[in-house]
């Protein structure tokens, strides 16, 4: 530390907005503190004050159900992040190749771009539920694979799915990255290929790492729709806990374990889109 720092102190017009700076972020906090709780209490008023509380309670809110519930609720989730894993696996691969295929240039690829083009059409238009009907109910029905676990065809339908999705979105970035970085590359004598691996490829997914985050976070819910094939997953396990004690406990368990599963995510996804927002405001590389 030199001399010049260690002598320095801030004037008394800095220490005065300093001060004030505190006392408007004390207020603010205060305020958002006092509103809150205003909120909180007007709303869980009306709820309990409903005259159909009672029964919503009972029905939805049975502490002993609920722990007798979790256990088996519980190991169904298991089963979900099974499929979460693979499906976030094979929907990158799958993603990737679809949105390389679709920027492929000149008229000799033109059919590998249709391919893509209409898969990413169809599986983005057709519901998720419709999808798994197709693919667990339809496929067995050939007689071709034999004996295939309905967990494996609920993955595989939702693999076709979300490919589509993050197909697109990866394409998006590919697309954002500005042109003179594709003619660099080739001027320095890399390939299409390699132009796409090296320098395209990295940038435009820079670009899209919020989006593809929270293409990942709508993936973490909807492992849950497998249990329509008969899987027992988390929600399956709840619907038979539901059926075995008529009450609708059990799917308040359920849901509750899939928002905790997907929280670390989706505060991982505000923490990175505000971080690359900073970045870019302040002229760094996105």
């Amino acid at each position: 530390m030199t001399t010049t720092d260690a002598a320095w102190q801030p004037s008394e017009l800095e220490l005065a907005r300093r001060a004030t700076r505190r006392r408007q972020s004390t207020r603010s906090v205060l305020i958002a503190l006092a509103s809150t709780v205003v909120f909180v209490g007007v709303v869980g008023y009306a709820i309990v004050s409903s005259p159909g509380w009672e029964d919503v309670r009972r029905s939805f809110f049975d502490i002993d159900i609920a722990l007798a519930a979790f256990p088996s609720v519980l190991a169904g989730l298991w089963v979900n992040i099974q499929v979460l894993l693979v499906a976030a696996l094979a929907v990158a691969v799958i993603g990737t190749l679809l949105a390389v295929m679709r920027s492929l240039r000149g008229p000799v690829f033109f059919p590998l771009r249709a391919l893509a083009t209409v898969y990413t059409d169809l599986f983005r238009g057709m519901p998720l539920l419709i999808v798994l009907y197709l693919v667990g109910f339809g496929i067995p029905a050939l007689g071709i694979f034999g004996r295939v676990p309905v967990v494996l065809w609920g993955t595989i339908a939702i693999v076709l799915t979300y490919s589509a999705y993050v197909a697109e979105v990866l394409r998006a970035g590919m697309e954002a990255v500005h042109p003179s970085q594709r003619i660099a590359a080739r001027s320095l004598g890399l390939s299409h290929a390699q132009t796409l691996r090296i320098v395209v490829i990295p940038q435009g997914v820079r670009k899209v790492v919020p989006a593809l985050m929270n293409d990942f976070v709508s993936m973490q819910k909807d492992v849950g729709l497998i249990s329509v094939l008969g899987a027992v997953d988390a929600v399956r396990a709840a619907q038979i806990q539901v059926a075995a004690t008529y009450n609708f406990t059990p799917y308040i368990v359920a849901g509750l374990l899939f928002v905790a599963m997907s929280l670390p995510m989706i505060r991982l996804t505000d923490w990175v889109s505000a971080r690359l927002a900073r970045r870019e405001q302040t002229g760094g590389v996105v």
